[in-house]
């Protein structure tokens, strides 16, 4: 039933933002050298990786680490990578993760491949069995401000709650989420 959800919502989704998609990746291109999309190594379902497209929000050779672990993450953006980050048009391409499977809309967010801490901590607790999400109970109750066993405890809580009613809920709140720019530091 979730995969069907998330097929249904994705195609619906991908034929509404054809435009906005197509004019976010021209600004991209416009703003900065190097590709539209930046194609980052993500750890899936079963801690297998796959390759997650984002909108390009950071310069061309950015060191492939989360964006709080950058000594001056605002050196690296792009000119309009804030905005990208700060309004969630980056994620934009997922839908495309979504279709292929490697996705859901609702699940925990996508480690990055060298994230160890948080994939040992997932692993420990069964969230590994979980589709990785465009969004998640962690990502509306904290976003980037969570500690890693926080945003665990989190994913577990969604584990232990998932139904489609509660993806509903979460992707209701993440839209309101979005709106006000609310947890999103870079």
């Amino acid at each position: 039933m979730k995969r069907v959800f998330d097929l249904m919502l994705a195609l619906a989704a991908a034929v509404a933002l054809a435009v906005p998609v197509l004019l976010v990746a021209l600004l991209v291109r416009l703003t900065s050298p190097g590709p539209a999309l930046y194609w980052s190594d993500r750890v899936g379902r079963h801690n297998r990786i796959f390759k997650m497209p984002k909108f390009r929000s950071m310069r061309v050779g950015t060191p492939a680490v989360a964006t709080h672990l950058l000594a001056d993450p605002n050196a690296y953006l792009t000119p309009i990578g804030s905005f990208l980050r700060k309004s969630s048009l980056d994620e934009l391409p997922q839908l495309w993760s979504i279709l292929a499977g490697d996705m859901s809309f609702v699940g925990p967010r996508p480690a990055l491949f060298n994230q160890h801490d948080l994939m040992a901590l997932r692993t420990q607790r069964g969230v590994h069995e979980l589709v990785p999400g465009l969004t998640g109970w962690a990502q509306i109750n904290g976003r980037d401000e969570l500690p890693i066993p926080d945003k665990v405890r989190l994913d577990v809580e969604y584990l232990q709650r998932q139904s489609l009613g509660f993806d509903i809920r979460i992707l209701w709140l993440t839209f309101v989420k979005v709106i006000r720019r609310d947890g999103i530091t870079h």
